[in-house]
């Protein structure tokens, strides 16, 4: 397993990307097509950048990328189209990130792990939870939103939460996270206007779990 991992590092630096996380991303957007050219991004939790790289080569120079984070992100070498920003996004609103919906919101942020699975885990869950409630602001009619979060007893109603929102809402494992990592990335598609809202709810949502089998997480959390 840790030559596998490796193998991910060493790709990151032969193709220049910041972290290995980038072919997390890769995967989702080759597999589910959640990134289109001339796109507006929104990356929750950007840093170290290895997503806005991914994402501001897959949506051309027309599209931009913000990338937001607590901590500070080094900007040398990203491309003109990816904006930072150091802030708390529980305290950013839609005009403070350029006033205009986004195409997509990208989340690979996860709390900072204890050990505790149990306490971890609903960390995670409440990371999501804050993010679709702020979907319906940042996210246009339509739009895509893919988001990390660990595995747990409250993982399905966060699949059921996301599946009453979205046109689709899929959980997936990326060949580049580790084998014992208990982390998965909910890929929503499409998001609903009120209406289209209120027409699901007459029928159930299109909710599917995918994930292979794995063993179970050692002591403390990987991802």
């Amino acid at each position: 397993m840790r030559d596998v991992q490796d193998h991910w590092f060493r790709q990151a630096k032969r193709e220049g990307y910041r972290s290995r996380a980038a072919f997390k991303l890769k995967e989702i957007d080759d597999k589910k097509k959640v990134l289109s050219k001339g796109d507006r991004v929104l990356d929750c939790g950007a840093a170290p950048g290895s997503w806005c790289q991914v994402a501001s080569r897959r949506i051309g120079p027309r599209g931009s990328v913000i990338g937001v984070d607590l901590k500070l992100i080094d900007p040398s070498g990203l491309p003109p189209n990816v904006i930072l920003r150091e802030a708390d996004l529980r305290e950013v609103d839609l005009a403070s990130l350029g006033g205009a919906a986004f195409d997509v919101v990208l989340s690979d942020m996860a709390p900072d792990t204890t050990g505790d699975h149990f306490g971890d885990h609903h960390r995670s869950i409440r990371l999501c939870n804050e993010l679709l409630d702020r979907a319906g602001t940042w996210l246009r009619p339509g739009g895509n939103l893919v988001m990390k979060v660990f595995e747990g007893e409250a993982y399905r109603d966060l699949l059921d939460r996301a599946g009453s929102m979205f046109e689709k809402a899929k959980g997936f494992k990326p060949l580049a996270s580790r084998g014992e990592s208990v982390e998965m990335f909910v890929i929503c598609s499409k998001h609903l206007t009120a209406s289209e809202k209120a027409a699901e709810s007459g029928g159930a949502a299109e909710v599917e779990e995918i994930a292979p089998p794995r063993p179970k997480p050692g002591p403390g959390w990987s991802v």
